[in-house]
């Protein structure tokens, strides 16, 4: 089947890949990949998605840009080997270092998102960054989140959500907006709430955005992953 390029991720030095077929088992509130709107639906007809080594060469290679690496992860990892760059996304905490390339953790997936995060010990010397899902409500959470990562080294992605299935709490709404996000409507967050978070972690350099702090959100514009790719790479090379 014929390569789909994820629009976010267009122009911008990353390349995605999709070695699993169907739905994902962890089945996250609102996630963009299954829910009905992403750029790869139907699902059953576009997976896996892989992008062909002349295509990834010379860019790197955001292996499960929905689905998870850590399902099957020794099948994922033999069917992107052909890939010179590449680095894993997972919700799931367990056998990072078995990725042995750098590998992103979101540490506040699914049902976790208010409430809990994932404290994975010890580091994995391949941990690229944790993502940490933000909204209005979880806060102080995502505070505990910065606290515990960034005194061990480990960048803090904090990722914004927008919300279409998943009401607003009433007492939020004034903190968010309908608009287009990429390529659907969603209600997402406002850029003057948005900038008043982020200013909060001015002073922490492991602190960083995703989108970068234009809040655009295509990649082409951030850098994050490219900058953390490189910086793990060198940190296993010199481990």
């Amino acid at each position: 089947m014929a390569y789909i390029e994820n629009p976010k991720t267009k122009g911008s030095g990353i390349i995605c890949a999709i070695p699993h077929s169907g739905r994902c088992p962890n089945n996250c509130r609102d996630c963009f990949f299954q829910s009905g709107r992403g750029y790869l639906e139907p699902l059953d007809e576009n997976l896996p998605n892989m992008p062909s080594p002349s295509m990834a060469a010379g860019r790197v290679v955001r292996v499960n840009d929905g689905h998870d690496s850590n399902i099957d992860s020794t099948r994922v990892m033999v069917a992107t080997g052909m890939y010179k760059d590449r680095f894993f996304n997972t919700s799931i905490p367990d056998m990072l270092e078995g990725f042995i390339d750098p590998v992103v953790l979101t540490v506040n997936p699914g049902e976790m998102i208010d409430n809990a995060f994932h404290t994975p010990s010890p580091i994995a010397k391949n941990l690229m960054f944790v993502r940490a899902l933000v909204d209005t409500w979880n806060l102080s959470m995502v505070r505990r989140i910065v606290d515990w990562f960034t005194p061990w080294g480990v960048p803090v992605v904090l990722t914004f959500m927008a919300y279409f299935e998943s009401p607003i709490p009433e007492d939020h709404l004034p903190s968010y907006v309908w608009r287009t996000r990429t390529s659907n409507p969603y209600w997402c967050i406002k850029p003057d709430v948005r900038e008043s978070i982020i200013s909060e972690y001015d002073h922490n350099k492991r602190v960083h955005v995703c989108g970068g702090r234009r809040a655009d959100l295509h990649c082409r514009f951030c850098g994050n992953c490219l900058r953390e790719y490189y910086a793990t790479k060198e940190r296993i090379r010199e481990a």
